[in-house]
């Protein structure tokens, strides 16, 4: 059965409880839902009217441009999964799941269920090559001994990782439409799925009629040429928006293993960087560029985490806790050096 986002409970006495009991009296884990209807209802209304314009422009070439907005406005969408997966707009599962699946499954191809159940484990281990699916050895390696058993194009393509890293993430629209679909139907020898799912045949639903509708109204307004011209450039730069979104936040932070014995606190902190900026790359990263507060309180309302951050800082100074912020051009470099320093073994 999956889950929804939330916090893991503080334990009493420790460094997370007291940071804990500092943040809920300043309030900042009290839900906002007028600002996140606000928020949900703007960010409908950006999709459709970027839905608007590809029926505008009609039979054009011009729609390819038209996919670069459709790519901004799906991955604005996506960020309103996020938050309704960790349970940030409302207390109860029924509204979150709803909004959940309407942003995830029908509006823009993605599993919502899987994605829960992939994100808990993240969450639960950030950075942690065994336990963090995010992490875990597959088109991209972390760790030299993921490099090391690499074989054939797998091992080809981990040398030379660092330089591949953003053309191959113009892909990941594809991979997340994929995996989701295996996670729908995937199942182990015994027959159990493979992916815990509470509403298994609403999303399969779902991700069908979001299919229909897709490819249905694309071939309506322009020539299939033209439409799967519009279907590469909006899922290449959808995948790559997403993937630059997530880049910043845990790669080339340390990666924790077995042996390491760290609370809660020390887990989510030196395993996350925050991205430095304003609203607009609050706006622009989904919130998602302050990870080190969101990790650490995963239900707090996306527009709390800039209030929390000053607090979170200075706990953290407190404590000894290294806490790490840089710039989005510094995190996208220091992600890329970790990715080549791991396949220099292989060169």
């Amino acid at each position: 059965m999956t889950r929804q986002l939330v916090a893991d409970p503080p334990v009493r006495g420790s460094d997370y409880a007291e940071l804990s009991r500092r943040i809920r009296a300043a309030g900042l884990l009290e839900r906002r839902p007028g600002r996140y209807a606000v928020r949900i209802a703007s960010t409908a209304a950006f999709f459709g009217a970027a839905w608007a314009v590809v029926v505008l422009v009609g039979d054009s070439w011009g729609q390819a441009a038209v996919a670069a907005l459709m790519a901004v406005a799906s991955t604005q969408v996506a960020f309103l999964g996020h938050d309704a997966g960790h349970r940030q707009m409302f207390r109860r599962r029924g509204p979150s799941e709803l909004v959940g699946l309407l942003a995830g499954n029908l509006a823009v191809g993605l599993s919502y269920g899987w994605w829960v159940d992939k994100h808990n484990r993240h969450h639960a281990n950030p950075n942690h090559a065994d336990e963090d699916p995010d992490v875990g050895s597959g088109a991209l390696v972390w760790t030299t001994e993921q490099a090391r058993a690499t074989r054939g194009f797998a091992r080809w393509l981990a040398r030379r990782q660092a330089v591949l890293f953003f053309p191959m993430l113009l892909l990941e629209g594809l991979n997340l439409h994929v995996s989701s679909l295996r996670a729908i139907v995937g199942r182990e020898p015994d027959g159990r799925f493979r992916t815990p799912m509470r509403h298994r045949g609403v999303e399969a639903l779902l991700l069908a009629v979001h299919t229909i509708l897709y490819a249905g109204g694309l071939l309506l307004v322009m020539s299939p040429g033209k439409a799967l011209v519009f279907a590469a450039v909006h899922q290449g730069l959808w995948g790559l928006y997403m993937g630059c979104s997530f880049a910043p936040n845990h790669k080339g932070m340390p990666m924790p293993t077995a042996a390491d014995d760290l609370d809660f606190l020390r887990k989510q902190v030196i395993t996350a960087r925050n991205v430095r900026g304003g609203r607009g790359v609050d706006a622009a990263l989904g919130g998602l560029n302050l990870q080190i507060e969101h990790h650490l309180f995963p239900n707090m309302p996306r527009g709390n985490l800039r209030r929390a951050r000053p607090v979170v800082r200075a706990y953290c100074a407190e404590r000894g806790v290294p806490y790490v912020e840089v710039g989005l051009v510094e995190s996208y470099r220091q992600a890329l050096a970790h990715l080549h320093a791991v396949g220099r073994p292989l060169r």
